[in-house]
């Protein structure tokens, strides 16, 4: 029996040149949170033009983007990679997650109780701060390895309401999602999925919200919907058709960013990706180059190996949660002097929220159909803006009657990071009243749409998390709107950290990739053969 229960799941997957390096240098890295300081494992050196840390949505663009320049990159990935195909066992299953699913240095407490796995550089990381959890993904791909798929544009007026008004968004319409859509090879699910009998859940939430008048759409999804009608024919092991991909599709069909953007750079030959290798520290040189202290670990998280990059441009997409720390940290230290003083500011959740819905009328069947079929998106209003979506729910072999509801919405609620000198690190501090404001109509929304006759749990009321952390080095006031920090040549945010906190009634995704792609065609423009 998984340790899981409906509830808690819900509240929420030979060292270079083999010499030791001794005296100074060895003193150097001791300084600087490099593990050879108390353990006899290798350290080495490195030079490289272009080092990327992460190889999520941000990390994947800058990657092919400059690789298509004619510029090598090196991407650091503390992660595995996960690859796929037809009845892959590669991703732990939802019903009962294992090792693969928690990444080691997490915290425990993942869905509002702990997990006990044996140590392995899973696919997530819980993070905890002040009043909120923020859960973070490792491996090649980053968060599109384990996110449900929803790839969602924000209207204009809304994303006006999050976003600097100097960000353009009619460039952003006409260029860049739609390039970041041929990217992910969108598609909605076809009718003859829908209509099968998996696909209770998604048909129940579709007519219900219509019934209430409410706007419907099929959700663009980064998945090739032929794998589902195979699997309903019986040609593959479940995955889609019975919420089993939850944290990761086995079966294949899902373009993720590493068999999309990171594939294609790799295809040029200019771009490498090294795996397990995980950064501690980032420092300006004395030469104004960037040095980045880096962990090469074995899949327990032992480290086998110190290294020292060097580098003249260090583009930082580790995510929200780890870009921010590292960079405060460095900027604690003195290690980065003159960091804009607004880093840290500027957190937010994008408004999540996860709902079980139990309806006492309405059988969704043993096995549930996903990932997300249908939402509402209700942004006629900029000011109150929000989005409701159904996702399945991983199969427990019987008909719990249960599905997963979604929502998020604009939000004007902000936290802060505040660096802790005792633990040498910057925590998150979000305020307990949160994104209260639009949780006011998203929650009422949410019941309505499930109707009299359920039992609706507002899961991030028993456990407060977000998948979808947002700023901290934000556009605007730490980094331009191209992702340059401010008085910092070379160093670079190109992740959820330079969004400001929303993505205006979406998830994230979509927009990371966009707002990447928007600052690459600058940045190849305006700093190859100069910064770069």
């Amino acid at each position: 029996m998984s340790p899981f229960t409906r509830r808690t799941f819900l509240s929420g997957a030979a060292a270079a040149g083999g010499a030791l390096i001794a005296g100074n240098h060895a003193a150097r890295a001791s300084a600087h949170g490099i593990a050879a300081r108390t353990q006899r494992v290798p350290l080495s050196r490195e030079d490289h033009r272009v080092v990327i840390v992460g190889s999520g949505f941000g990390g994947g663009v800058a990657a092919l983007r400059l690789a298509q320049a004619g510029v090598p990159v090196t991407v650091l990935e503390r992660g595995l990679r996960w690859p796929t195909g037809p009845n892959a066992e590669t991703f732990p299953h939802a019903r009962s997650p294992d090792g693969r699913f928690l990444w080691y240095g997490s915290a425990k407490n993942v869905f509002g109780r702990p997990i006990d796995v044996p140590a392995f550089t899973g696919l997530v990381e819980a993070v905890p701060g002040e009043n909120m959890t923020a859960l973070c993904a490792a491996g090649v791909g980053g968060g599109s390895l384990v996110y449900q798929g929803m790839t969602l544009q924000p209207a204009e007026a809304v994303f006006a309401s999050q976003f600097p008004g100097a960000l353009d968004w009619g460039l952003l319409d006409r260029v860049h999602y739609p390039r970041v859509a041929r990217m992910l090879h969108l598609a909605v699910a076809p009718d003859e999925l829908i209509d099968s009998p998996n696909y209770a859940a998604p048909r129940a939430f579709r007519d219900s919200a219509r019934r209430l008048g409410l706007p419907v759409s099929k959700i663009p999804m980064p998945i090739d919907w032929n794998f589902a009608l195979d699997e309903l024919r019986g040609e593959m092991a479940p995955s889609y058709t019975n919420g089993d991909g939850a944290i990761g599709v086995n079966n294949g069909g899902k373009f993720s960013v590493d068999v999309t953007y990171i594939a294609e750079a790799e295809a040029t030959g200019l771009a490498t990706v090294q795996t397990l290798h995980q950064v501690t520290d980032v420092e300006r040189a004395s030469d104004g180059r960037w040095t980045v202290y880096v962990d090469r670990i074995d899949t327990s998280g032992a480290v086998v190996e110190n290294k020292i990059l060097t580098t003249p441009t260090l583009i930082m997409a580790a995510g929200s949660m780890n870009t921010t720390r590292l960079l405060m940290r460095a900027a604690a230290s003195g290690r980065i002097p003159d960091m804009p003083d607004a880093l840290g500011d500027g957190w937010g959740t994008n408004a999540d929220r996860i709902y079980s819905w139990t309806t006492f009328d309405q059988d969704f069947g043993p096995a549930q159909g996903g990932p997300v079929v249908f939402g509402s998106l209700d942004w006629a209003d900029p000011s109150r803006a929000m989005t409701v979506i159904q996702a399945s729910f991983p199969p427990l072999g019987v008909d719990a009657r249960t599905t997963v509801l979604v929502g998020y919405g604009v939000s004007d609620a902000r936290g802060r990071f505040v660096y802790d000198g005792a633990r040498d690190d910057a925590i998150l501090r979000w305020p307990h009243e949160g994104d209260a404001s639009i949780q006011s109509h998203i929650d009422p929304r949410v019941r309505a749409i499930a109707g009299p006759n359920s039992l609706v749990v507002d899961t991030n009321a028993v456990f407060p998390s977000t998948w979808h952390p947002l700023g901290g080095a934000n556009m605007g006031t730490v980094c331009d709107l191209e992702g340059r920090v401010r008085g910092q040549r070379g160093l670079y945010v190109l992740d959820g950290a330079l969004i400001p906190g929303n993505c205006a009634a979406c998830n994230p995704s979509m927009t990371i990739a966009a707002v990447a792609e928007h600052a690459l065609d600058s940045i190849v423009a305006a700093d190859v053969g100069t910064i770069i």
